[in-house]
């Protein structure tokens, strides 16, 4: 049986050959600096959404790693309320939504504070206000007292993935990664980052939730690489999206003896990953910016701001009187003159395709 890495001596003196992730460590830093530019570039209110939706994406997708699906909409309300974000159509949160919520903004708002014990305390019984994960009663707030296996397969048939440091030794091993998170200066953040992931999963201290915890880690150092709180892109997203390959990693990584560069050159690809996707939503969000200061000054009825923003935002198949007057809550007559009014207007247009329900979108537009 292979050793697993935390059983070799001196095991978190991590090494990684520096010209096997030179080239991708730039190109993460380059980018980084490229979207906090572009973003800098945006007025006020639509940095602030940018940042909104990344934060909702963030949450939602990091639960959904864990086969949990939450709701985008009370997950973004949550966000919202405790950053004082006016959004129209705030929705009520459940219990648990808001602890998730609360872990993550501790995470990304307060990035500079130091992580402490007390701390991962305080988010592991926010991400289970009930003492219970789904059916079980798990150690809430506090390290986990038993065994830790991570595995798969039908009972009687089960594979094991992971045996994680027995528990006797969680407490020893937290203290080591808590006093380097917070006095080890040297590295670069998000180099750091990724060590941290690695080395916090491989201690796997509580009985639930190690994955929401070890990316909220990985998050707040990534804040500290940029100096801000604002997120513009989705890490939890990327690794939802490359998950096989991240446990593939893993579990390779986990029985080395203490080379790493595997893991540094996939986070690094997966973050760098997460940055270009979000490239996509901030073009969205720069051109439905440009669209309303081109209209700061023409008169534009509620409703009609309603589907504009929807429009630009997700608005699903095609735009009908119909649909209009089932979104904006009013008759079709009400809805066909709001139409006909933004086309007078030069806003939208009527499109190619003839038949009975006239379709309509946005008419390309450019600032003068």
């Amino acid at each position: 049986m292979t050793k697993y890495i935390y059983e070799h001596n001196n095991w978190t003196d991590f090494t990684w050959h520096d010209k096997a992730i030179n080239v991708i460590f730039g190109e993460v830093r380059l980018t980084q600096g490229k979207i906090i530019g572009q973003m800098n570039s945006l007025g006020f209110s639509a940095k602030e959404e940018a940042s909104l939706n990344a934060l909702s994406l963030e949450v939602v997708k990091s639960s959904e790693i864990e086969g949990e699906l939450l709701n985008y909409d009370q997950v973004r309300s949550s966000i919202a309320r405790r950053l004082g974000i006016n959004t129209a159509g705030l929705v009520p949160s459940s219990r648990h939504i808001e602890g998730v919520v609360e872990m993550m903004l501790d995470a990304t708002q307060r990035y500079s504070l130091p992580l402490t014990e007390k701390r991962l305390f305080g988010w592991h019984a926010a991400l289970f206000p009930t003492g219970y994960s789904g059916p079980y009663e798990i150690e809430v707030g506090h390290y986990r007292t038993g065994e830790m296996q991570v595995v798969s397969g039908a009972m009687g048939k089960e594979k094991v993935h992971y045996e994680a440091i027995k528990p006797e030794l969680v407490k020893i091993e937290m203290d080591k990664f808590l006093d380097w998170f917070n006095n080890e200066n040297s590295l670069d953040p998000v180099l750091k980052a990724a060590i941290a992931h690695f080395w916090y999963i491989i201690i796997h201290p509580f009985d639930d939730g190690n994955g929401r915890i070890a990316r909220a880690i990985t998050d707040i150092l990534l804040a500290r690489a940029e100096g801000s709180g604002e997120r513009f892109y989705s890490m939890s997203g990327q690794i939802l999206a490359e998950r096989k390959r991240y446990y593939e990693v893993l579990q390779n990584v986990q029985h080395s003896s203490g080379d790493i560069t595997k893991w540094l050159n996939w986070f690094l690809h997966c973050l760098k990953n997460a940055m270009l996707a979000t490239e996509k939503t901030t073009q969205k969000i720069m051109l439905k910016a440009q669209f309303w200061k081109l209209h700061e000054h023409t008169s534009i009825n509620e409703r009609q701001r309603l589907i504009l923003n929807k429009l630009f935002d997700d608005f699903e198949g095609k735009l009908q009187t119909s649909k209009w007057a089932k979104i904006t809550k009013t008759s079709t007559d009400t809805a066909l003159r709001d139409i006909k009014d933004l086309v007078e207007k030069g806003i939208l247009k009527q499109t190619d395709e003839g038949g009975r329900n006239a379709n309509y979108e946005l008419k390309d537009f450019t600032l003068e």
